[in-house]
């Protein structure tokens, strides 16, 4: 059985066996975290720092407010079941350097511009907290942030910009990526570590 058709046949079984945040937390709570989330994004695309300058803070953001074990955890998808606990505790802070540094880069298009929170409320097992950027010369962007304490603190999971939904465009790339390694987690690893 290939790598791409094992995949597809527990898709349903990771989303069983990885499950999604439970919801424990209040709106305004949320939005708290979200406001200092935004403040401190907002610092960094005014800072006038170099790309790398700006990939490092947005590193320290995610980890100072995002669930980066279940955000890795869910784009490995069923294959992080098969992984053993040093492979897993390799591969985390692999994929939270390569998530920095893509949505770093995503974030230097917002320079000029400014993220502001408009309100949040409860969704399924979350808080989706509503944001808006608004860019020079542009027509302003819905984001929405996906809020949870499930981890012990207040960190988003997920966020979704103009409708296209994070953790399921990295859920499929990290899928794609390690069909590129011919499902060699390390190699996996060791090419997210690299960007």
């Amino acid at each position: 059985m290939t790598l791409m058709t094992r995949r597809a046949l527990m898709a349903g079984a990771a989303a069983v066996a990885f499950p999604m945040p439970s919801f424990a937390l209040s709106a305004p709570a949320a939005q708290e975290l979200v406001t200092r989330l935004v403040a401190d994004v907002n610092t960094v695309i005014s800072s006038g720092k170099s790309e790398a300058g700006m990939v490092a803070d947005f590193a320290n953001i995610l980890n100072r407010h995002a669930d980066v074990p279940t955000i890795a955890r869910y784009c490995l998808g069923a294959d992080a079941r098969a992984a053993s606990a040093s492979q897993m505790a390799a591969y985390t802070p692999a994929f939270a350097n390569y998530i920095a540094t893509k949505y770093g880069r995503r974030f230097r298009e917002f320079i000029g511009g400014e993220i502001t929170v408009q309100g949040a409320l409860p969704v399924k097992s979350w808080i989706e907290v509503e944001t808006t950027v608004l860019l020079r010369g542009r027509s302003p962007l819905r984001m929405d942030w996906h809020v949870s304490d499930r981890s012990g603190k207040h960190v988003f999971f997920n966020f979704i910009i103009e409708g296209v939904n994070m953790l399921l465009t990295e859920r499929a790339e990290v899928g794609a990526m390690l069909d590129r390694q011919r499902g060699d987690l390390d190699m996996l690893t060791a090419e997210m570590r690299a960007v």
